[in-house]
Protein backbone atom coordinates (compact mmCIF):
# COMPACT_ATOMS: atom_id res chain seq x y z
CA UNK A 1 0.00 0.00 0.00
CA UNK A 2 1.33 3.36 -0.46
CA UNK A 3 -0.19 7.46 -0.67
CA UNK A 4 0.89 9.88 -2.57
CA UNK A 5 2.27 12.71 -0.80
CA UNK A 6 4.01 15.89 -2.24
CA UNK A 7 5.27 17.00 0.95
CA UNK A 8 8.95 16.10 2.78
CA UNK A 9 8.47 14.31 6.02
CA UNK A 10 11.95 13.68 6.61
CA UNK A 11 13.27 14.21 9.93
CA UNK A 12 9.73 14.52 11.41
CA UNK A 13 8.24 11.90 13.84
CA UNK A 14 4.75 10.71 13.54
CA UNK A 15 2.81 9.04 16.22
CA UNK A 16 0.17 6.66 15.07
CA UNK A 17 -2.36 4.28 17.10
CA UNK A 18 -3.81 1.32 15.73
CA UNK A 19 -0.66 1.12 13.11
CA UNK A 20 -0.19 -2.50 12.70
CA UNK A 21 -2.94 -3.00 10.45
CA UNK A 22 -5.85 -1.88 8.00
CA UNK A 23 -6.01 1.90 7.44
CA UNK A 24 -3.48 2.24 10.09
CA UNK A 25 -0.37 -0.11 8.57
CA UNK A 26 -1.17 2.35 5.88
CA UNK A 27 -0.87 5.37 7.40
CA UNK A 28 2.08 4.13 9.14
CA UNK A 29 3.74 3.00 6.06
CA UNK A 30 2.75 6.48 3.96
CA UNK A 31 4.52 8.30 6.69
CA UNK A 32 8.01 6.37 6.14
CA UNK A 33 7.54 7.10 2.84
CA UNK A 34 7.56 10.35 2.95
CA UNK A 35 10.72 10.32 5.09
CA UNK A 36 9.02 10.57 9.14
CA UNK A 37 10.22 8.56 11.87
CA UNK A 38 7.22 7.04 13.42
CA UNK A 39 6.07 5.07 16.97
CA UNK A 40 3.04 2.66 16.98
CA UNK A 41 1.12 1.22 19.65
CA UNK A 42 -1.10 -1.58 18.84
CA UNK A 43 -2.43 -4.60 20.48
CA UNK A 44 -1.45 -6.77 16.93
CA UNK A 45 2.66 -7.50 18.42
CA UNK A 46 3.07 -9.80 15.36
CA UNK A 47 2.11 -7.25 13.20
CA UNK A 48 3.92 -4.00 14.64
CA UNK A 49 6.98 -6.65 14.90
CA UNK A 50 6.65 -7.44 11.37
CA UNK A 51 6.19 -3.15 10.66
CA UNK A 52 9.69 -2.30 12.58
CA UNK A 53 11.68 -5.02 10.85
CA UNK A 54 10.56 -3.56 7.54
CA UNK A 55 12.10 -0.34 8.30
CA UNK A 56 15.02 -0.61 10.67
CA UNK A 57 15.87 1.63 12.60
CA UNK A 58 12.74 4.17 11.67
CA UNK A 59 10.17 2.89 13.92
CA UNK A 60 9.39 2.45 17.59
CA UNK A 61 6.71 -0.23 18.40
CA UNK A 62 4.86 -0.69 21.26
CA UNK A 63 2.31 -3.37 22.39
CA UNK A 64 -0.20 -2.69 24.61
CA UNK A 65 -4.00 -1.86 24.28
CA UNK A 66 -4.72 2.01 24.39
CA UNK A 67 -8.10 1.34 26.91
CA UNK A 68 -5.69 1.56 29.58
CA UNK A 69 -4.36 4.85 30.74
CA UNK A 70 -0.74 3.65 32.24
CA UNK A 71 0.00 2.01 29.22
CA UNK A 72 -0.44 4.81 27.49
CA UNK A 73 1.42 6.86 29.76
CA UNK A 74 4.22 4.31 29.56
CA UNK A 75 4.25 4.65 25.66
CA UNK A 76 3.99 8.31 25.89
CA UNK A 77 7.12 7.87 27.86
CA UNK A 78 8.83 6.44 25.07
CA UNK A 79 7.76 8.10 22.62
CA UNK A 80 9.33 11.48 24.40
CA UNK A 81 12.99 9.31 25.49
CA UNK A 82 13.36 8.27 21.67
CA UNK A 83 12.35 11.30 19.87
CA UNK A 84 12.25 14.19 22.29
CA UNK A 85 9.60 16.21 20.33
CA UNK A 86 6.93 14.55 18.22
CA UNK A 87 5.07 16.23 14.91
CA UNK A 88 2.07 14.43 14.58
CA UNK A 89 -0.42 12.20 16.39
CA UNK A 90 -2.72 10.14 14.18
CA UNK A 91 -5.39 8.96 16.34
CA UNK A 92 -6.34 5.77 14.39
CA UNK A 93 -7.23 3.08 16.87
CA UNK A 94 -10.93 1.82 17.49
CA UNK A 95 -13.29 -1.31 17.13
CA UNK A 96 -17.19 -2.42 17.69
CA UNK A 97 -18.64 -4.13 20.44
CA UNK A 98 -21.77 -4.24 18.81
CA UNK A 99 -25.05 -2.55 20.09
CA UNK A 100 -28.65 -2.94 21.78
CA UNK A 101 -29.71 -5.36 19.61
CA UNK A 102 -26.76 -8.23 20.93
CA UNK A 103 -26.98 -6.97 23.92
CA UNK A 104 -23.76 -4.82 23.59
CA UNK A 105 -23.17 -4.78 27.89
CA UNK A 106 -21.83 -1.64 29.58
CA UNK A 107 -18.41 -2.35 29.75
CA UNK A 108 -17.35 -3.36 26.55
CA UNK A 109 -19.89 -0.20 25.75
CA UNK A 110 -17.42 2.26 27.64
CA UNK A 111 -14.38 -0.36 26.58
CA UNK A 112 -15.25 0.90 22.77
CA UNK A 113 -15.42 4.68 24.22
CA UNK A 114 -12.12 4.16 26.30
CA UNK A 115 -10.20 3.09 22.72
CA UNK A 116 -11.66 5.69 20.68
CA UNK A 117 -12.50 9.05 22.51
CA UNK A 118 -10.54 8.68 26.19
CA UNK A 119 -7.31 7.57 24.08
CA UNK A 120 -8.04 10.67 21.87
CA UNK A 121 -7.70 12.61 24.16
CA UNK A 122 -5.47 11.18 26.92
CA UNK A 123 -2.74 10.95 24.31
CA UNK A 124 -3.50 15.12 23.39
CA UNK A 125 -3.11 15.73 26.84
CA UNK A 126 0.12 13.39 27.43
CA UNK A 127 1.89 14.61 24.87
CA UNK A 128 0.80 18.37 24.39
CA UNK A 129 4.07 19.64 25.80
CA UNK A 130 5.70 17.82 23.41
CA UNK A 131 5.00 18.99 20.24
CA UNK A 132 6.95 20.58 17.88
CA UNK A 133 6.30 23.68 16.28
CA UNK A 134 3.49 23.12 12.98
CA UNK A 135 2.45 20.05 14.95
CA UNK A 136 -0.81 18.84 14.02
CA UNK A 137 -3.37 16.04 14.86
CA UNK A 138 -5.33 13.96 12.78
CA UNK A 139 -8.04 11.69 14.38
CA UNK A 140 -9.70 9.07 12.28
CA UNK A 141 -13.62 9.14 13.11
CA UNK A 142 -15.85 7.41 10.60
CA UNK A 143 -19.02 8.56 8.52
CA UNK A 144 -20.85 6.40 11.68
CA UNK A 145 -20.84 9.36 13.23
CA UNK A 146 -23.83 10.62 11.34
CA UNK A 147 -25.56 7.83 9.72
CA UNK A 148 -25.59 4.25 10.95
CA UNK A 149 -26.76 0.68 10.25
CA UNK A 150 -28.15 -1.19 13.28
CA UNK A 151 -26.36 -2.50 16.16
CA UNK A 152 -24.07 -0.40 15.96
CA UNK A 153 -24.56 1.83 18.75
CA UNK A 154 -20.77 1.13 20.25
CA UNK A 155 -18.87 2.05 17.30
CA UNK A 156 -21.34 4.96 16.45
CA UNK A 157 -20.82 6.97 19.78
CA UNK A 158 -17.34 6.15 19.37
CA UNK A 159 -16.74 8.24 16.44
CA UNK A 160 -19.03 10.89 17.24
CA UNK A 161 -17.54 11.73 20.25
CA UNK A 162 -14.01 11.86 18.35
CA UNK A 163 -15.46 13.99 15.62
CA UNK A 164 -16.60 16.27 18.72
CA UNK A 165 -13.19 15.88 20.23
CA UNK A 166 -11.40 17.41 17.34
CA UNK A 167 -13.15 20.57 17.53
CA UNK A 168 -12.77 20.94 21.20
CA UNK A 169 -9.29 19.87 20.82
CA UNK A 170 -8.94 22.24 17.49
CA UNK A 171 -9.87 25.11 20.09
CA UNK A 172 -7.62 24.09 23.45
CA UNK A 173 -4.40 23.61 21.14
CA UNK A 174 -5.09 26.84 18.58
CA UNK A 175 -1.76 28.06 17.82
CA UNK A 176 0.35 25.24 19.12
CA UNK A 177 -1.54 21.73 17.11
CA UNK A 178 -3.65 22.01 14.21
CA UNK A 179 -6.43 18.95 14.94
CA UNK A 180 -8.67 17.97 12.29
CA UNK A 181 -10.60 14.46 11.99
CA UNK A 182 -10.81 12.10 8.86
CA UNK A 183 -14.00 10.54 8.28
CA UNK A 184 -13.81 7.06 6.21
CA UNK A 185 -17.01 5.29 4.87
CA UNK A 186 -16.69 2.32 3.08
CA UNK A 187 -13.20 1.41 3.04
CA UNK A 188 -11.98 -2.20 1.69
CA UNK A 189 -8.90 -3.29 4.00
CA UNK A 190 -8.25 -6.20 2.65
CA UNK A 191 -8.87 -5.60 -1.88
CA UNK A 192 -11.06 -8.12 -1.87
CA UNK A 193 -14.77 -6.57 -2.72
CA UNK A 194 -15.78 -7.05 -6.25
CA UNK A 195 -18.87 -7.01 -6.14
CA UNK A 196 -20.65 -4.86 -9.09
CA UNK A 197 -23.26 -3.78 -6.90
CA UNK A 198 -21.36 -2.63 -4.10
CA UNK A 199 -18.99 -0.71 -6.37
CA UNK A 200 -21.32 0.96 -8.48
CA UNK A 201 -23.65 2.36 -5.26
CA UNK A 202 -20.80 4.44 -4.49
CA UNK A 203 -20.84 7.68 -6.73
CA UNK A 204 -17.44 7.24 -7.28
CA UNK A 205 -17.51 3.95 -8.96
CA UNK A 206 -15.51 2.46 -6.42
CA UNK A 207 -14.80 1.47 -2.52
CA UNK A 208 -12.58 2.88 -0.79
CA UNK A 209 -9.10 2.21 -0.36
CA UNK A 210 -6.94 2.82 2.97
CA UNK A 211 -4.54 4.80 0.54
CA UNK A 212 -7.34 7.42 0.11
CA UNK A 213 -7.25 7.80 4.07
CA UNK A 214 -3.17 7.95 3.98
CA UNK A 215 -3.01 10.78 1.53
CA UNK A 216 -5.75 12.74 3.34
CA UNK A 217 -3.75 12.36 6.90
CA UNK A 218 -0.44 13.21 5.05
CA UNK A 219 -1.86 16.41 3.49
CA UNK A 220 -3.87 17.07 6.67
CA UNK A 221 -0.15 17.01 8.63
CA UNK A 222 1.30 19.39 5.99
CA UNK A 223 1.64 23.16 5.14
CA UNK A 224 -0.47 22.66 2.61
CA UNK A 225 -3.01 22.50 5.04
CA UNK A 226 -2.03 25.18 7.27
CA UNK A 227 -5.37 26.96 7.22
CA UNK A 228 -7.53 23.83 8.08
CA UNK A 229 -8.39 23.87 11.45
CA UNK A 230 -10.90 21.94 13.61
CA UNK A 231 -12.49 20.46 10.29
CA UNK A 232 -13.97 16.73 9.46
CA UNK A 233 -13.03 15.40 6.29
CA UNK A 234 -15.26 12.95 4.79
CA UNK A 235 -13.80 10.18 2.49
CA UNK A 236 -16.68 8.61 0.89
CA UNK A 237 -16.18 8.23 -2.50
CA UNK A 238 -19.98 10.58 -2.04
CA UNK A 239 -21.96 7.94 -0.32
CA UNK A 240 -23.16 10.39 2.33
CA UNK A 241 -24.34 12.53 -0.25
CA UNK A 242 -26.48 10.47 -2.00
CA UNK A 243 -30.46 10.78 -1.98
CA UNK A 244 -31.91 7.14 -1.69
CA UNK A 245 -35.32 6.21 -2.36
CA UNK A 246 -36.96 3.40 -3.43
CA UNK A 247 -37.17 3.07 -7.00
CA UNK A 248 -34.26 5.16 -8.06
CA UNK A 249 -31.59 3.64 -9.65
CA UNK A 250 -32.02 0.10 -8.46
CA UNK A 251 -32.11 0.96 -4.63
CA UNK A 252 -35.22 -1.40 -3.43
CA UNK A 253 -36.47 -1.01 0.14
CA UNK A 254 -38.54 -4.04 1.05
CA UNK A 255 -40.95 -4.09 4.38
CA UNK A 256 -40.53 -7.64 6.44
CA UNK A 257 -43.66 -9.36 6.96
Amino acid sequence: MSAVCNSDFTNKRAVITGGAGGIGRCIAEAFLAAGADIAVIDLDAAGGDRLAAAYPGRVLFFAGDVADETVLEDFSQQVVDRFGQVDYLINNACLTRGGVLSGCPAEDFNYVLRVGVTATYLLALLLRDHFAAGGSIVNIASTRAVMSQPDTESYSAAKGGIRALTHALAVSLAGRVRVNCISPGWIDNAGVITDAADIRQHPAGRIGRPEDIAAAALFLCGGQAGFIIGEDITIDGGMTKQMIYHGDFGWEFTVDS
